[in-house]
C-alpha cells in the first residue's frame, strides 16, 4: 500500500505525445505494478480552491472559504488523504505493490508533487522534441482536429499544445537537471529499439525483477488490466494496432513537419535544450535540412508570452527553474517497499478479494466504454441534424432558382421596352 510519503507510488512524467501510453501498456503487464490510462486528478486537486463557476453558484464563497479558513497545511493533508484513498483503492486486492500514475501535464504542479509525496519514484520520459511535435500533428490529423504548429506557437490566445511543447518541456528538464535517487530517465527511442533491456533497467530502479515478456503487450490484450487500459480511450490512438514496440515513429518528423515549422520550433526552444536532452545529433540534422543555424538560447519573447497566457488562464505561479527537491533522512533513502527483506516474498492473496477487484476493474472498463459510446451517439445525432439542416437549406435554394430565372426574364423584357435602359 502507498504511504503518506509516497512509497509505492510512481509518477511517469512527460509532456503529451512522448510515448507514455507505450511505456504504461508495458509496465502494467508486471504482476507487481498497477498502471492504467491517464488519471490527471491531482491537477484537479491542486486547483480545487480556485472554485470554477458552477450552476449552483457560490464560487466567491468557496474561494473565500479556502483562502480564509483552510490553512495550506490542512489543505495539503486533505488532498494527500484523498489521493491515497484513490491510489490504494486501485491496489487493494490486486497483488500489486506499485501504482503508476501516468498523467502528461503533471509538469503543471511539480512543486505540489514534491510536497505531497516526497518519496514517490519519478520517471522522466524523454523524446526528441521534433518527433513529439510531429506526433501532435499526426494524431490531430487522424482525429480530424486541426493543429498548425506555427499558428499554435504564435497564437494570441492560450494553446495548451504550445505550452506542452515549450514550457512543459523546459520545466521538466529543469526539474530533472540534477541526478536524484528517486528519479530515472527513460528515452522513448531506446525503449522502442531495445524494450526488454530498458524495462529490465526500469524494474531495477523500482527494486523489482523484470518479468518475461512484459514488453510484448499484444500478448496481454485479453487481460482485465488491458480491458481497463483501452476502455479509457485516451493516449495514443495507434497503440492498439500494434502487438509490440516499433521504430516507425522514431525519426519521421521530416515526413510530417515542414521546414518552416522545424526552423521556428527549434528557434523557440534553443539549441541548449536539445543538447541538454541528448538530441544534439537530431538538432544538427534539422539545421542541415532547414539551412538555418539555431541559436543557443530560446526565444524568450515567445516563452514569456506563453507563460503569461497560462498564468492569466489558470492562476498558477511556478518557481523559476524549479528542480526536484532532495529528500532528507540522515542521507538514507529507503526503497519504495520500506522493507527490502519482504520484497521477494510472494503476497498472500484472498481469492474472493481478487475476484472483487477484477469485477471492479471490469465495471470501470464498461463504464468508460459506455461513456465513449454515448459520446459517439450524441455526436452522430448532432451530425445528422446538421446534415438535415444543410439538405433543407439546399432545397430552399433550389426552390429559388426558377423564380430567379423568372426575375431575370422579366428584367430583360423591361430593358428591351426601355431601349436597353434599366
Amino acid at each position: 500500500m502507498i504511504d503518506t510519503q509516497g512509497n509505492g507510488l510512481v509518477f511517469l512524467l512527460c509532456i503529451p505525445r512522448s510515448g507514455s501510453s507505450l511505456s504504461t501498456v508495458m509496465l502494467q503487464n508486471h504482476s507487481r505494478i498497477f498502471a492504467t490510462q491517464e488519471m490527471w486528478f491531482l491537477m484537479n486537486l491542486v486547483d480545487l480552491s480556485k472554485a470554477d463557476s458552477r450552476v449552483y453558484g457560490g464560487s466567491s464563497i468557496i474561494r473565500q472559504f479556502y483562502q480564509a479558513m483552510v490553512s495550506e497545511d490542512v489543505f495539503e493533508k486533505a488532498c494527500r488523504s484523498f489521493a491515497l484513498e484513490i491510489y490504494n483503492g486501485f491496489l487493494e486486492g490486486s497483488g500489486a505493490d506499485f501504482i503508476v500514475d501516468k498523467s502528461p501535464r503533471y509538469y503543471y504542479m511539480l512543486e505540489w508533487l514534491d510536497r505531497l509525496f516526497p518519496q514517490s519514484r519519478r520517471i522522466h520520459l524523454q523524446r526528441n522534441p521534433l518527433s513529439t511535435a510531429a506526433s501532435f500533428k499526426k494524431v490531430n490529423r487522424h482525429t480530424g482536429e486541426s493543429f498548425d504548429l506555427l499558428q499554435s506557437l504564435n497564437s494570441p490566445k492560450l494553446d495548451m499544445k504550445a505550452v506542452d511543447l515549450t514550457l512543459g518541456l523546459t520545466r521538466l528538464n529543469d526539474y530533472f537537471a540534477e541526478p536524484h535517487s528517486f528519479a530515472y530517465e527513460l528515452k522513448y527511442e531506446h525503449l522502442v529499439m531495445r524494450p526488454r533491456e530498458e524495462l529490465e533497467k526500469l524494474c531495477a530502479f523500482l527494486d523489482i525483477s523484470y518479468e518475461q515478456g512484459m514488453e510484448q503487450y499484444g500478448q496481454f490484450v485479453d487481460s482485465t488490466k488491458a480491458d481497463m487500459f483501452y476502455s479509457m480511450g485516451v493516449g495514443d490512438p495507434f497503440l492498439s494496432s500494434h502487438q509490440e514496440a516499433h521504430q516507425n515513429s522514431v525519426n519521421n518528423w521530416k515526413e510530417i513537419l515542414d521546414r518552416q515549422e522545424v526552423e521556428m520550433y527549434c528557434r523557440v526552444l534553443g539549441a541548449n535544450l536539445f543538447h541538454r536532452m541528448g538530441y544534439s545529433e537530431q538538432l544538427r540534422e534539422a539545421e542541415q535540412w532547414t539551412g538555418v543555424r539555431v541559436e543557443d538560447n530560446p526565444d524568450q519573447e515567445v516563452l514569456h508570452r506563453l507563460e503569461q497566457q497560462l498564468s492569466v488562464a489558470s492562476g498558477c505561479r511556478w518557481q523559476p527553474n524549479y528542480q526536484m527537491k532532495a529528500w532528507k533522512n540522515n542521507g538514507q533513502h529507503p526503497s519504495p517497499m520500506q522493507n527490502g527483506s519482504e520484497q521477494d516474498e510472494p503476497a498472500k492473496r484472498d481469492p474472493a478479494l481478487e475476484a472483487m477487484v477484477t469485477i471492479r476493474q471490469l465495471q470501470a472498463a464498461l463504464r468508460a466504454a459506455d461513456q465513449r459510446l454515448e459520446r459517439g451517439y450524441t455526436e452522430r445525432e448532432r451530425l445528422k441534424k446538421q446534415l438535415a439542416s444543410a439538405h433543407s437549406k439546399l432545397q430552399r435554394i433550389k426552390s429559388w432558382i426558377p423564380f430567379g430565372r423568372q426575375i431575370s426574364a422579366w428584367a430583360s423584357q423591361r430593358r428591351m421596352v426601355r431601349g436597353g435602359k434599366s
